[in-house]
């Protein structure tokens, strides 16, 4: 019993991390209609902001993170008003062939400021610590990892569903033109919407890095698993991606641990299942 509560727990844990990172794409490419398969990048910088500040010049673990999100939203901001903004109305191909170039230089950039090696994190003492749960034992970490989640899900439905900024983001999805009319500045939504979509990588990124080890190849490595949570979910969704993530973290460390020889097999195996069932996604809205 205790092993099958410590894979379910595990798997919670991972899959907080893997949505906190996959709602940011499954906004920029259900409400943005835009392709940006490089959002894995920004996960990764916020990985590697949290060890600059942290590891590097010895800020504490929250400030460290703090910092690192507010880094790569600026930068986020830049790289929307620079390049991004200029491929919004092209077409998907050119998207995915921009974005998987940004991920080229991105894991180029990390390489040469960071070497090639995984990152070691550390985290706070009290986060190395254990709960025990009656005969069952849980890392304060992972439950840290599982309450951020949680909070942000119910933060970011808040946001899109009970605020004037949801309402206006929703309506110049739905119809474009007619928010124009309205006078809802469309533009300036969107470039909301890309930076909150970059700051949710990077601090998915940045919290689970003691989980998914920050390296060059981490946008090619965590790419899969992304696209998997956004195409199961649903684009434009926030139930969608949230009970994907948990659906792939828990089959996947359930897998890991009682079939490793099989590998991510029944993973993409259930995702082709239902692709097939919901071809759009469980709760997509488009």
């Amino acid at each position: 019993m205790s092993v099958v509560l410590g894979v379910l727990f595990n798997g919670l844990a991972s899959a907080m991390i893997l949505y906190v990172i996959a709602i940011g794409m499954s906004l920029t490419m259900g409400m943005m209609r835009f392709v940006n398969l490089a959002h894995g990048s920004f996960a990764m910088a916020g990985g590697y902001g949290l060890v600059w500040f942290g590891e590097q010049l010895g800020l504490p673990f929250w400030v460290a993170i703090v910092l690192s999100v507010l880094v790569v939203t600026l930068g986020s901001l830049i790289l929307e008003r620079l390049l991004y903004r200029k491929l919004y109305g092209a077409s998907e191909l050119e998207q995915v062939l921009f974005s998987i170039g940004v991920i080229f230089v991105a894991a180029a950039c990390a390489r040469y400021l960071f070497g090639p090696s995984p990152q070691n994190v550390t985290v706070p003492a009290g986060l190395r610590d254990t709960l025990a749960l009656g005969e069952f034992t849980v890392s304060s970490y992972r439950t840290m990892l599982v309450v951020a989640g949680a909070l942000l899900f119910a933060s970011m439905c808040l946001l899109l569903e009970k605020t004037s900024l949801g309402a206006r983001l929703r309506a110049a999805v739905d119809n474009r033109r007619m928010a124009e009319t309205l006078g809802i500045r469309t533009e300036v939504l969107f470039t909301l919407t890309f930076c909150l979509g970059s700051a949710l990588a990077a601090l998915g990124g940045a919290l689970g890095a003691e989980v998914l080890p920050i390296r060059p190849s981490y946008a090619f490595d965590q790419l899969n698993y992304v696209l998997i949570v956004v195409a199961v979910g649903g684009l434009g969704t926030l139930y969608g991606p949230f009970v994907a993530a948990l659906l792939l973290g828990i089959a996947d460390t359930a897998c890991k641990y009682w079939f490793p020889e099989l590998g991510a097999f029944f993973i993409f195996a259930a995702m082709v299942a239902l692709l097939l069932w919901r071809p759009n996604g469980i709760f997509s809205r488009i």
